[in-house]
């Protein structure tokens, strides 16, 4: 097996990879079933213009989605590629602030999937309960949940609560994760929601909490997870995710 690869060495990601990545992300959280109509949303940085991201375009379903589709818009919510494309508010009021507020996050999502919204319901959120949710032990922060609309102060608060974090748990409404990379996003929401959907079965069956695992055996299986750094999630698990895609659901890369 290749040597990992070195966040210093990792080669300079391109506007058409990104595009490439977010929409296969796209179509994947259809194939889950994770959309949610035309609403939620995965975005993405584009590399080489700070403040500018892509985003599906509202009013599509998520398989419909194709790299060429995505709409590239500012952290203000404005469509900056001439395309006059309408996008959802809650696209750019949510991710827009995110990617302000961290420039080294290349993707954000944010879905209404059906085990994380359930687990957005919890006081407790997600325990130490299964080996899925040691990644993501003290990792994902709260927000709590203010309706609708979300304004300038808002914002700020849901980024403060995001701080240097992998994820929230916006309450009463769903899952949001980031990633230094499209996959890294999305394999932290697939093991979130693979968490989520093991504790609250779990919790059906027991009739309430289940047994979790102690502080310092959750501590030490996240570090045992991340390692030195070197290998990001998503690393290994991406190209097999996009050969399937490739069978599956092709079209995507247009």
């Amino acid at each position: 097996m290749a040597a990992p690869v070195s966040p210093l060495s990792r080669p300079a990601r391109t506007e058409r990879e990104v595009r490439i990545d977010l929409a296969a992300a796209y179509r994947m959280a259809w194939q889950n079933g994770w959309d949610d109509t035309i609403y939620t949303h995965l975005s993405a940085s584009v590399p080489g213009e700070p403040g500018h991201y892509l985003l599906n375009r509202f009013g599509t379903t998520f398989e419909e989605i194709t790299a060429s589709s995505l709409v590239k818009v500012n952290v203000r919510g404005e469509v900056v590629d001439g395309s006059g494309a309408r996008i959802n508010p809650s696209g750019f009021a949510i991710h827009g602030a995110v990617h302000a507020a961290r420039p080294e996050v290349e993707c954000v999502i944010h879905l209404h999937t059906p085990w994380g919204v359930a687990l957005s319901m919890l006081p407790g959120g997600l325990q130490p309960t299964s080996q899925y949710a040691m990644r993501l032990h003290r990792r994902l922060g709260r927000h709590a949940y203010e309706g609708l609309a979300l304004g300038a102060d808002e914002q700020q608060r849901l980024v403060a609560n995001l701080g240097t974090l992998d994820g929230l748990i916006l309450e009463n409404h769903g899952p949001l994760v980031v990633g230094r990379t499209v996959a890294e996003a999305w394999m932290l929401m697939h093991l979130l929601e693979r968490a989520a959907q093991a504790q609250m079965r779990a919790m059906a069956a027991h009739g309430g909490a289940v047994p979790a695992v102690g502080e310092d055996l959750a501590a030490r299986t996240y570090r045992e997870w991340v390692g030195d750094g070197s290998e990001w999630d998503g690393d290994l698990e991406w190209p097999a995710l996009l050969r399937r895609l490739d069978r599956s659901s092709p079209g995507y890369r247009d």
